[in-house]
């Protein structure tokens, strides 16, 4: 049985800095980031979806966070198969990119130019790694990658060449996880001992991925995106602004629960970025698991204490 680490997904979302959650003096990133790891023992890094990050922006991450925090970070958009924007590429690698284009997938980009976009991608996340406080590089494919044997073989190149950051893979296209092929899609996955993140999303939907409870590798991993009805939709606020009631967050709590039974490591992450709606929800979710017998969780690395302590 291994720890639950409870957290978000970004602690600088726009909604977030306006919402109040963050007292009054706690004005600059730093601040920011140190106030919210005195909160809660994990985060997942969202930014690194838009832009490669750098290894001075990581090695700050880990300075200003205590021993025990825990990054995850979304994997770049072009790794994932999604399209992506050619200001998102650094200046150097466009002069090879194709001419009057402003988005481009990865079947679009020479391989001497992905190779480059893989290799400082993981790199910049090494200070993390280094100082022992990342997690899993979580790749969130599309709704057009269905299973098959071509997706599989991509799947096995993310976690080839992420190595040595673990990965972790969330669908959003439903063939993966439909009742004749979920059991091929989860042994899959264990073979290769890679995570497979569990999901709370909306259903009904093709994108809809049911709410399975599965270990397959070490690490466990459950994302929480809300029940918003306008899933679909093009505002992001939207799609996540759904702050989950305690009954809902009550159903999950033993199937958390039964995940750090048969894993080393557990993470929750509630996506639902809209104000304060994720870090009120991760901390009743955080409330419900200690309240269970023998659910391992851990407590925020500085104790729950005051910021001004922490800081």
């Amino acid at each position: 049985m291994g720890d639950v680490l409870v957290g978000t997904a970004s602690w600088t979302d726009e909604s977030l800095l306006e919402s109040g959650w963050y007292p009054p003096d706690v004005r600059t990133p730093a601040q920011r980031l140190r106030y919210y790891a005195s909160r809660f023992p994990l985060v997942e890094v969202d930014s690194t979806y838009y832009a490669l990050p750098t290894q001075r922006t990581t090695r700050l991450w880990a300075q200003r966070t205590p021993e025990g925090f825990t990054f995850d970070a979304k994997a770049f958009s072009l790794l994932t198969c999604h399209p992506t924007r050619v200001t998102a590429f650094p200046k150097d690698l466009r002069r090879a990119l194709p001419l009057d284009a402003k988005n481009l997938y990865i079947r679009d980009v020479e391989t001497a130019v992905v190779e480059q976009v893989w290799e400082r991608f993981v790199t910049a996340l090494a200070p993390l790694w280094e100082a022992g406080k990342f997690g899993a590089v979580l790749f969130q494919f599309p709704r057009w990658f269905p299973i098959g044997k071509r997706n599989k073989e991509h799947i096995l190149e993310c976690k080839r060449h992420c190595e040595p950051l673990p990965i972790a893979v969330e669908f959003r296209n439903r063939t993966w996880m439909t009742e004749e092929n979920r059991e091929e899609t989860l042994d899959f996955l264990r073979s290769y001992a890679i995570p497979y993140v569990c999901v709370d999303m909306p259903q009904g939907r093709p994108c809809s991925i049911p709410p399975v409870a599965a270990v397959t590798a070490d690490l466990a991993e459950v994302r929480f995106h809300g029940r918003s009805d306008a899933w679909i939709g093009h505002d992001k606020y939207e799609r996540f602004g759904y702050l989950y009631s305690p009954r809902e967050l009550k159903e999950w709590a033993p199937r958390i629960c039964e995940l750090a039974r048969q894993a080393s490591s557990t993470h929750v992450i509630m996506k639902n970025a809209y104000r304060d709606y994720a870090p009120r929800n991760a901390r009743q979710l955080y409330d419900l698991l200690t309240a269970l017998p023998d659910c391992p969780v851990r407590s925020p690395p500085a104790g729950d204490r005051a910021y001004s302590s922490f800081a």
